[in-house]
């Protein structure tokens, strides 16, 4: 099936007729249509589909314990609240499309080759960005991964039970990640890094280092028509300083700073607050200055922010970067363009494991992510089926 087949079957997929965007959680009804979406394009192309501690799906083409370890390409299929079509799906579809193009050839590759779709990757329902990397590479401990609940109280060993995976499985998978030689992952640009040159597709070269952390406001629930101001202890005005100076300290060590999360309670439009949970995405080109970024927020809401994530920087193999810039040469001879990214994904993960990783970006006119404008246009994921295919000729 073409490219543009496989993104109208999976389209509908997840998509609120309201708001436009897309509520893939992980270990939803939702996250069950797309793992069996995933399954069975696998198996109509006779690969072999496995599921890891993590839940993570590999599909692959050869024996990766005979003959490997093999290449694998692909990303993830969760989504933001309300998020785009195109964050995370456009890699795994790319990848499909990329396969089939290349099969039609008449190429037979020469490893064992592998189409993955990572599991929770944007961490919207428990809270950790890329849950299924963090746990098979065990950057994310067993035992709090199956803790983490959302905000209905349901637990992740909850939700994977409920699911039809074994939380008891979950942990670093050593067997997993020795299959894996190379992995590359295809991603719609976060920003407008290729929007003003003529290339569709660059590569990365690093990810900044980022984390999360959780604000915990306390204060006293009282009856807004008759308290006064004097004898109010409300949370809330915490929470306003804490974002204001997040914008602030953002702007002054040349970082970016977040809240984009709320838990008000006891959240009554006549009722002060008794207690407000924050959380805080920071993010930047240098670790400490994201550090005082954090501890600047804090101090303004006089807490002590707790950490729920945190990755280094990430720089992507040197030569495995450089060698797929030439093999994505334009017309000219040019190299691809390389270029730096704040957006954290799987192949960061597996790259700080050790893994020998690397990522294309396919140009976002609009440059927006994580809403429902994100966009790619469709001859620029041409191209970008037929980059990840080069990419394979070369590499597999």
């Amino acid at each position: 099936m073409t490219f543009d087949g496989l993104w109208d079957e999976l389209a509908p997929v997840g998509r609120d007729a309201g708001s436009g965007g897309y509520r893939r959680f992980a270990w939803t009804r939702t996250d069950g249509e797309l793992r069996e979406w995933f399954t069975g394009e696998a198996r109509r192309r006779s690969l072999d589909v496995m599921s890891d501690r993590g839940g993570n799906l590999w599909a692959w083409l050869g024996d990766p314990d005979a003959d490997g370890p093999g290449l694998v390409v692909g990303s993830h299929l969760d989504s933001v609240p309300d998020g785009g079509a195109f964050d995370g799906p456009l890699g795994v579809v790319s990848a499909f499309a990329a396969l089939d193009a290349l099969r039609e050839s008449g190429w037979r590759p020469s490893r064992p080759l592998a189409i993955a779709a990572f599991s929770d990757e944007e961490g919207a329902r428990f809270g950790v960005a890329c849950a299924g990397s963090r746990i098979i590479t065990g950057a994310l401990d067993a035992d709090r991964a199956r803790s983490l609940a959302d905000v209905d109280g349901t637990t992740m060993a909850e939700a994977m039970a409920a699911a039809g995976h074994d939380p008891a499985r979950v942990g670093r998978d050593d067997e997993a990640l020795r299959r894996v030689g190379t992995f590359v992952e295809l991603h719609i640009e976060q920003g407008k890094g290729l929007v003003d040159g003529d290339a569709a597709v660059g590569v990365a070269s690093a990810i900044w280092p980022h984390g999360r952390w959780r604000l915990d406001l306390r204060g006293r629930a009282d009856h807004a028509g008759t308290t006064r101001l004097a004898d109010r202890s409300d949370p809330m005005l915490d929470l306003a300083a804490a974002i204001a100076k997040a914008r602030a300290a953002a702007a002054e060590h040349d970082a970016l700073a977040t809240i984009g999360k709320l838990a008000v309670h006891p959240n009554g439009v006549n009722a002060i607050p008794s207690a407000v949970t924050a959380w805080l995405d920071a993010r930047g080109p240098v670790e400490a200055d994201v550090r005082k970024v954090v501890a600047a927020v804090g101090a303004a809401a006089g807490v002590t922010p707790a950490e729920e994530s945190w990755t280094s920087a990430t720089a992507f193999d040197a030569e495995l970067r450089d060698r797929l810039a030439r093999v994505l040469a334009g017309a000219d001879g040019k190299p691809a363009p390389v270029l730096p990214t704040g957006a954290g994904h799987d192949a960061g993960i597996l790259s700080a494991a050790g893994i020998p990783t690397a990522m294309l970006f396919v140009r976002n006119p609009t440059g927006v992510s994580h809403a429902p404008d994100e966009h790619a246009e469709p001859a620029d994921c041409h191209h970008g089926v037929r980059a990840l295919a080069q990419v394979l000729e070369n590499l597999a």
